[in-house]
């Protein structure tokens, strides 16, 4: 599939984020994805990923969620501790908010977007993020797949305002991500009746879908990508079928 990409600049209350926008090169109308970062930033990888998926047939957004530390915001792999230093100091109430809702209307009001068919995901401070957004922002997007993300108590908290299907990724020696937090978060899931899957990939640390990191896992990267895309395939792309 032919595509097209090109970097935007979305408006926020904080000034002009940066976004890296993916559209297929054909057709009228087509679902989209916003995918997070991680927390080393907007870096290639992520972009490659954002290629990625636009060839199965999205539009996809990849917000610069550090755009308040331009131009110093993008890490290597090697750059742990600056990358969580980073991450850390981002706000994770009202700014985060204002920030996600401001992506989320950009891809609302693309002319090449069904409004009504927008899902996300991403991959560490993605994945939190992702879930994140479901917290807060189900009744503008139609599916969540967030991997392996670190969720704050106050959006355990929040699972009850999730409305959307979500497929979540973890792996299963992740240091990041305690057996007991994923356990609490898929007992509430069950507690409320939620739409959802979790796959736990027993081998797999953290960061294990990047292949530039130390920590990748193939077998657990292609088949939790194989997962994504049947699970976007079944709640978004079919959709725009009908």
């Amino acid at each position: 599939m032919q595509i097209e990409q090109t970097e935007v600049l979305i408006s926020t209350p904080d000034g002009q984020m940066p976004a890296f926008l993916v559209k297929p090169g054909k057709g009228d109308r087509h679902p989209a994805i916003l995918l997070l970062m991680e927390s080393f930033g907007l870096t290639s990888h992520i972009q490659q990923v954002a290629i990625r998926i636009a060839h199965e047939g999205y539009v996809v957004l990849t917000p610069d969620l550090y755009y308040r530390q331009l131009p110093h915001n993008k890490f290597g792999y090697d750059e742990v501790d600056q990358a969580m230093a980073m991450m850390w100091s981002l706000d994770f109430g009202h700014p985060m908010e204002e920030d996600i809702s401001a992506a989320l209307n950009y891809l609302k009001f693309c002319s090449q977007v069904y409004p009504d068919q927008i899902g996300v995901t991403g991959f560490c401070l993605g994945g939190g993020l992702t879930f994140f957004t479901a917290c807060k922002f189900s009744e503008a997007i139609a599916a969540a797949a967030p991997f392996y993300g670190m969720v704050l108590d106050e959006w355990v908290e929040a699972i009850p305002d999730i409305t959307v299907p979500m497929y979540l990724f973890f792996g299963g020696t992740d240091p990041f991500i305690p057996h007991e937090r994923i356990r609490q978060i898929e007992s509430r899931f069950q507690e409320l009746g939620k739409t959802y899957q979790l796959k736990i990939y027993p081998e797999a640390n953290h960061g294990f879908f990047c292949h530039e990191r130390s920590s990748y896992n193939r077998a657990a990267a292609e088949d939790s990508w194989q997962k994504l895309i049947q699970f976007f395939r079944q709640h978004l792309l079919l959709r725009s079928l009908d």
